[in-house]
């Protein structure tokens, strides 16, 4: 195992056979999966809005899903006004699945270990601060077309549907597929020696 990192930065990267971050390519699939279908069919018919949503705020997640849409679609202007956490979300799941590819190619794979969680956790929050920051300053824009209460509860219901969904989708379909190849993959390997 090779690492790097470490000095002022709070994370190390290690080269390893196991990969300590299985459950993240099940979301980074998730998402993908639905900013695409997003990007091909269009905005579900329901808002999706937080329960902060309901008392009249806007939260940092504000504008997420047509931001999402919009950088699936390639319109960068668009998904930056929307909510700029995009830019790090799909990227994110992209780099996920290429980490993920890489690893199932070379056997090995790129683990990340938090070494100073206290600065992670102090960056993160500054990170959300601004974006909240960010978001409250475009909340009319982001109120737009709300609907009603019932609308709107409707459509937090609906956004749960869309992640149950989209998790056994993961469970049933791509996890099975990867395990086949894993195995396929395993039974051609010639011990070496």
């Amino acid at each position: 195992m090779r690492e790097r990192g470490g000095g002022w930065v709070p994370v190390r990267f290690s080269w390893d056979r196991d990969d300590r971050h299985r459950r993240l390519r099940a979301v980074a699939v998730a998402g993908l999966v639905a900013g695409a279908l997003m990007a091909v069919f269009g905005l579900p018919p329901i808002a999706l809005h937080s329960p902060l949503r309901l008392i009249g705020m806007v939260c940092p997640l504000c504008g997420g899903t047509r931001a999402v849409q919009a950088l699936m679609r390639g319109d960068v202007a668009t998904a930056w006004h929307y909510n700029p956490l995009a830019f790090a979300v799909v990227p994110g799941a992209l780099l996920v699945l290429v980490r993920w590819g890489a690893g199932l190619a070379t056997g090995r794979w790129v683990n990340v270990r938090v070494l100073r969680p206290v600065a992670v956790w102090v960056l993160a929050a500054l990170a959300v601060a601004a974006l909240w920051a960010y978001q409250a300053s475009h909340a009319s824009m982001l109120r737009h077309g709300d609907g009603s209460f019932r609308h709107q509860v409707t459509g937090m219901g609906l956004a749960m549907v869309v992640v149950a969904a989209a998790a056994v989708v993961q469970m049933l379909v791509v996890l099975p597929l990867a395990r086949r190849f894993r195995a396929g993959r395993a039974g051609t390997e010639q011990p070496r020696g």
